[in-house]
């Protein structure tokens, strides 16, 4: 039992510190000390979010608590109240920064120490980023761990008594070919393959089937393990509204200053929402300790550029502490560092090797001095393979050094970097920084799923002269930037008019706050508070200002009344047209009359209120559009009869309206009965489900009248309802 002691000591040592935002680097902290219980909850696998990783902490930021099964991160091996089946594999998803890795490391020191799951005996953390160094060797499992813990060669891990967890942190950093297609099966923990065909064998059960396997990914990443090989799927949404608090008042000693920071990042709505990523806290933490300690610091940071910016000087001076021999300027290092921030941002690279740092001329030695910047990961002992890899602390700050690179090379170059032509090509040069950010608006617009979207607020952000003042502190060269926001402000406001995506809009909207500019948004303000907003035709590029007010309040989405918007030039079903996303992020909606076009995207409760009065006349209807939905359940709630008729009517596919209580029934249609069936309960809570063998995957409309409470929930089939 000697090496398992040995075993688990060495795993302690490792994980005991917290080194945020680095890897190894700057002064550790103790994790037991800083710790703050991060909000994990059990999910269905569902469809993967390509949107940009900022846009979903913005859409969970407006959530109201949910109705999702809650887990402690010590937990997630074990089944909940009611599950009976053994959880082997675990998938655990999180945007970049939101708190993976520091769960993985907290699950492994608590075990450790003694303290949790106790149950397993071995514990192997295997990130795959440096597995990745390793993926043109051929070995066995038994190889494989004994390069990385030296202990294992005292082990017998291929006994079945011996309990053991392997752990893959960081899925969307994996350059291995993981094919489960794939007819190489390994059973014999002894038997040589590529490092990509032990790890696919090991995650589908062939190879030591007793041992549970934990896997950390981004969401985009989180489908190239196969569903059938995933016990339970958790998700990391980062510090809910009392843990962002909590975690300040932890690393600020000072109590006073604690609650100055907290209040600060309060009042400005986009850097509070950002707080939900523990990454970005510990950012703000970093500049706004010391910025607010000191007596006269400037202006302090309200925008993501300015807080971003701030944090690049911060960590610059830190380097010059260090007494570091200066073999190339800060500007050098900022613009090679920047080049390749952008080249890997257009390739959606998060990590990269020695040679992608040799192209953008980047000496190795080098690169490590930035420790605020740039991540080095390696292994101190010499063993099969010894090997580097770097990552920015977190995608921001890339993408915020890739606009700064776009930033300099046009105000100090007169070059755009976005075409790859030769520097001294005439058509690269521009005439005005106005036509560098129309191309970086139109670039950002045209990217499928939103990746350059904070990229470009940085690009913009940096053009400012607040930022300009900034950057003339960090480089002695900037460039000339004489630049009037008012060509680039017209220019969104045009794409914001003519733009049909309203989560395009909103980051448009963002985009015009880092310029400074929010006139759109003072019209819808005095409309609101004037209470004319129902009296008032609202412009397209009006009703988007609507929706970017009504997303970035700090109220939550609880109820959301769509009658407020509702008038002579308003009609309901423009309104809900143009407040769809407003509807989609709300718990609750209450209308006089709405069409709500409800789809799978749609990831929370939401309760839909209709007054039975508006239907008696005419059946007015309520529409329900269930988009490619695989199982439909109808459920009435609650009744509030006013004198009137008191059926529940449903219109097919088939276009027969029927009165509830005869739906499903032969004598009324064939095709109905098939298509509807009836639990026998109880007239106040009757259920209809549409079978998933009639709904074809097809779109499907249903006109109901009705005065019941109605709740949509999303698909079954991903582990919640829908009940109308």
């Amino acid at each position: 039992h000697d090496v398992f002691n040995t075993f688990r000591s060495n795993l302690m040592k490792k994980f005991e510190c917290l080194y945020e935002g680095t890897s190894m680097q700057g002064n550790p902290t103790l994790l037991n000390e800083i710790y703050t219980e991060l909000y994990i909850t059990e999910r269905e696998s569902g469809e993967i979010n390509n949107e940009h990783e900022v846009r979903q902490i913005e859409t969970q930021s407006r959530r109201a608590a949910t109705e999702d099964t809650q887990i402690k991160c010590s937990d997630i091996f074990k089944p909940l109240p009611g599950q009976d089946k053994p959880i082997r594999t675990v998938l655990t998803k999180g945007v970049a920064g939101i708190g993976k890795t520091v769960s993985v490391q907290k699950f492994i020191l608590d075990w450790a120490e003694g303290k949790e799951n106790q149950d397993v005996q071995l514990i192997f953390p295997l990130p795959f980023r440096e597995i990745n160094l390793m993926k043109n060797k051929k070995l066995s499992l038994l190889d494989l761990l004994n390069f990385f813990f030296s202990e294992t060669k005292e082990m017998k891990i291929s006994c079945v008594e011996y309990k053991a967890l392997f752990i893959f942190d960081g899925l969307d950093e994996c350059r291995l070919s993981l094919d489960f297609q794939s007819n190489v099966r390994l059973c014999d923990v002894s038997e040589s393959a590529s490092v990509a065909v032990l790890l696919m064998n090991l995650i589908v059960g062939n190879l030591l089937p007793s041992a549970l396997i934990w896997i950390t990914s981004r969401p985009a990443a989180a489908d190239l393990i196969p569903s059938e090989c995933v016990h339970r799927v958790t998700e990391v949404q980062g510090f809910s509204e009392p843990q962002k608090e909590e975690y300040f008042r932890k690393r600020i000693s000072k109590k006073r200053l604690a609650k100055k920071i907290i209040r600060h990042l309060k009042s400005s709505r986009s850097l509070y929402i950002m707080c939900h990523i523990p990454v970005f806290c510990w950012i703000s933490a970093t500049v706004l300790e010391k910025m607010m300690s000191q007596a006269e610091s400037g202006e302090i940071p309200k925008t993501l550029t300015q807080m971003y910016t701030h944090f690049l000087i911060l960590q610059t001076n830190i380097k010059h502490e260090k007494d570091y021999e200066k073999k190339v300027t800060d500007e050098d290092m900022i613009l090679k560092l920047g080049k390749l921030a952008f080249q890997q941002l257009v390739k959606g690279n998060l990590i990269f090797y020695d040679e992608d740092l040799r192209e953008c001329g980047i000496d190795v030695t080098e690169a490590s001095v930035y420790s605020g910047l740039c991540t080095q990961i390696f292994r101190e002992e010499l063993g099969l393979y010894q090997g580097k890899v770097f990552c920015f602390v977190h995608l921001s700050l890339q993408e915020h050094l890739a606009a700064l690179y776009v930033h300099l090379s046009f105000t100090i170059n007169n070059r755009n970097v976005f075409d790859k032509a030769k520097e001294s090509s005439f058509s690269n040069r521009m005439r005005s920084i106005s036509k560098l950010h129309q191309r970086a608006v139109n670039e950002a617009l045209e990217s499928k799923n939103g990746h350059l979207d904070l990229f470009l607020r940085f690009i913009l952000g940096l053009s400012v002269e607040s930022n300009q003042t900034l950057l003339r502190k960090l480089l002695t060269q900037t460039g000339s930037c004489s630049y009037n926001s008012e060509k680039t402000v017209q220019y969104i406001k045009k794409k914001i008019w003519g733009n049909h995506s309203p989560e395009k809009s909103i980051n448009l909207f963002h985009c015009l706050n880092e310029l400074g500019d929010d006139s759109l948004l003072q019209e819808i303000q005095c409309y609101l508070k004037s209470g004319k907003i129902r009296e008032t035709k609202l412009s397209s590029s009006q009703w988007s200002a609507l929706v970017y007010v009504l997303l970035t309040s700090e109220q939550k989405m609880d109820v959301f009344d769509l009658k407020q918007f509702i008038g002579e030039q308003t009609k309901a079903d423009k309104v809900l047209q143009n407040l769809l996303l407003v509807v989609k992020e709300s718990r609750s909606v209450r209308s006089l009359r709405v069409f709500v076009h409800c789809s799978l995207c749609i990831c929370k409760s939401l309760r839909v209120f209709v007054d039975f009065e508006t239907f008696q006349a005419s059946r007015r209807t309520l529409i329900h559009k269930w988009m490619d939905s695989t199982h439909l359940l109808l459920k009435p709630v609650r009744y509030r009869p006013r004198g009137a008729d008191q059926s529940l009517h449903v219109l097919a596919p088939t276009n027969h309206v029927l009165p509830y209580n005869q739906c499903g029934t032969s004598r009324n249609s064939g095709q109905l009965t098939s298509l509807f069936k009836m639990d026998d309960q109880d007239s106040g809570n009757d259920i209809m489900s549409w079978p998933r063998d009639a709904m074809m995957r097809e779109r499907h409309s249903f006109l109901v009248a009705t005065s019941y409470y109605v709740e949509e929930r999303t698909c079954a089939s991903r582990g919640h309802e829908f009940n109308v």
